[in-house]
């Protein structure tokens, strides 16, 4: 297979993690998917159990909402979290430590692989939104999906939380050496194919004897990501996959809320392979003002 541009390419779907205070931001990048994301055949909204409903908004033909308890183990269950005065919700169980809705989200984004069939699982977070005409072939080419990679990222100074994410995913995935890779594979708007992510799965219940999310919540500080990169290049030998490190989504990350002529320079600077951006909901950037400068 070929695949360049638009020509054939197997069948992607879109998956997004989300939860109820990101509602309208994910309303957002739905409008801009269904304006200019093609080569998808389904986009499937992951949230908890309590989101089910709110969520339901955003279906169509070609969208669907998946309550996280249809994914998950059934040991695994939210509640309350006491100590934020149950503003927050926790995850609890016998099985694994507390964990946090990041946690989860990482975990739902695994899981979908077991649920679709669709090839291509296009990772596009709920704070993002589309401004350019994108096809999910690009992420194709010569029969190989592109895994995101920073070479050498890592041997930088700083990364010390990227440092702890990738030495976790190699005892997960019974990689003993490099404790740490030195690549960085973290990024927004990046592609998996379902049946590498299935196999990543089988591996982790073969090497540790437990069901996958068990072990991977063993070590309370993960990336799906990083796991998912390592499995490829260290354990399927790059099976299926070519790297590139170019960003298709350019994303402020850290900082202020960005005013309206930041925001405006903010796209500006976008790279000409950049056709989305993503604004930090914990940044606090007005969605209003995010709304009007994305339809100008």
């Amino acid at each position: 297979m070929n695949v360049s541009g638009t020509s054939v390419a197997p069948d992607a779907a879109l998956v997004t993690a989300s939860y109820a205070a990101d509602f309208e931001r994910c309303r957002l990048l739905c409008e801009t998917v269904d304006c200019h994301v093609s080569g998808a055949s389904h986009h499937y909204l992951l949230v908890e159990h309590r989101d089910v409903a709110l969520f339901r908004q955003l279906e169509g033909s070609r969208r669907t909402v998946i309550d996280e308890r249809e994914l998950l183990p059934s040991w695994l269950r939210d509640m309350p979290d006491p100590t934020s005065l149950f503003r927050r919700r926790i995850w609890l169980s016998f099985k694994a430590p507390p964990l946090r809705g990041w946690h989860v989200q990482q975990l739902r984004r695994m899981a979908i692989a077991e649920r679709i069939e669709q090839e291509t699982l296009v990772y596009v977070d709920s704070d993002v939104a589309f401004l350019r005409p994108f096809h999910c072939a690009r992420f194709w080419r010569d029969g190989k999906l592109r895994l995101f990679r920073r070479d050498d990222a890592l041997l930088a100074p700083g990364h010390d939380n990227h440092r702890v994410w990738s030495a976790n995913g190699a005892a997960v995935l019974g990689i003993a050496a490099p404790e740490v890779s030195p690549h960085d594979y973290i990024s927004t708007l990046i592609a998996w194919r379902r049946s590498s992510t299935r196999d990543m799965l089988a591996h982790i219940e073969e090497i540790s004897g437990r069901h996958w999310v068990e072990a991977v919540c063993a070590r309370r500080k993960f990336s799906e990501c990083m796991i998912y990169g390592r499995f490829v290049d260290e354990v399927a030998a790059g099976a299926g996959h070519y790297h590139g490190s170019e960003e298709f989504c350019r994303v402020h990350w850290t900082g202020k809320a960005l005013s309206d002529a930041q925001f405006e320079a903010f796209v500006a600077d976008m790279s000409p392979e950049q056709v989305a951006i993503g604004m930090q909901s914990f940044i606090g950037t007005d969605l209003g003002r995010i709304r009007r400068l994305v339809a100008a």
